[in-house]
């Protein structure tokens, strides 16, 4: 709960049943059109598959900082380098999916900037688009059960309380 590790665990066992709380974080990477760039989660997601999500989530590995692990898990994932990454918040979370698991986590927000070209990893990307805020905003209201509870709570909490930050991102 104070974002220490205190062991190790295999993935699949930390989202068993009603999940074991472990770290996590969640990048959104902004273009210079300030789009935000967002992923549909591959079919083969044990949670949440096919559902859209923001632009890359997963877990620090053993002694590996947040930053570094987004990095690499972007790399990873789509193929994309970022710059002018910045922890804004974390913040505790429990969601249950179906009857296959679900995630408990601490997790950090993030956010980047990149302008380059994403290339899917079909293992964890089924599809992924570059979006403008505004209309994300009013799909969101109108097709809620197309995106994950996560990126549900984060980006409204980003929009409405980090805004400046994200602003930041395109004076630096």
């Amino acid at each position: 709960k104070r974002d220490r590790q205190i062991g190790l665990l295999e993935k699949e066992k930390c989202h068993d049943d009603q999940g074991i709380l472990h770290r996590a974080f969640s990048l959104f990477v902004f273009n210079n059109k300030k789009e935000l760039l967002i992923q549909k989660r591959s079919e083969y997601k044990r949670l949440w598959p096919m559902y859209w999500s923001n632009t890359c989530c997963s877990h620090p590995r053993e002694r590996e900082g947040i930053f570094y692990a987004a990095n690499r898990r972007l790399k990873e994932e789509l193929g994309m380098a970022c710059f002018g990454l910045r922890d804004l918040y974390s913040f505790q979370y429990q969601a249950n999916y179906e009857n296959l698991g679900s995630e408990n986590e601490l997790c950090h927000v993030l956010i980047a900037k990149s302008n380059e070209f994403p290339i899917k990893n079909l293992e964890e990307v089924a599809d992924y688009k570059w979006t403008n805020v505004q209309d994300l905003k009013k799909n969101l209201k109108e097709n809620s059960f197309q995106y994950t509870p996560w990126f549900k709570m984060e980006f409204e909490k980003l929009f409405n309380y980090y805004a400046q930050e994200i602003k930041n991102l395109f004076i630096s």
